[in-house]
């Protein structure tokens, strides 16, 4: 394999991997938004269950425990808030993929930088658990 096919492939991969995340995500959210709005048919006719609906509060799931329990219960607002997590984690997938690519082709610089990326997307995650 020439070294122009080898990038193509992992950007090919990389795009993929990206792509695929941000579409299931939307998926995710669109379904969640429909059943919200069919379980709740009165968010569309009463301005002021609309008004309840997009405030912070009960509505919406706090933790991904919330985030988890609401899924298992079909609850539309917890599965929008898993799409957005999806959302979110889609470039630390992506960021991972790439080290994963970069070993493929041995190039060890890359792995370094990549994996340095890595660890500081985990450790801003974790900072803003402790933090927040």
């Amino acid at each position: 394999m020439s070294g122009d096919t080898g990038v193509r492939r992992a950007e090919l991969i990389i795009s993929g991997v990206l792509r695929t995340g941000v579409l299931l995500s939307m998926a995710i959210i669109l379904a969640g938004t429909l059943l919200t709005f069919v379980r709740h048919r009165e968010y569309v006719s009463s301005p002021a269950e609309l008004v309840r609906l997009s405030q912070p509060g009960e509505a919406v799931p706090q933790t991904l425990q919330d985030v988890l329990s609401g899924v298992r219960e079909l609850r539309g607002q917890s599965i929008v808030a898993a799409g957005l997590l999806l959302l979110i984690l889609t470039p630390v997938v992506r960021v991972a993929t790439s080290i994963l690519v970069f070993v493929a082709q041995s190039d060890r610089t890359y792995v370094l930088i990549t994996s340095v990326v890595l660890l500081l997307l985990l450790l801003s995650f974790l900072l803003g658990h402790a933090l927040g």
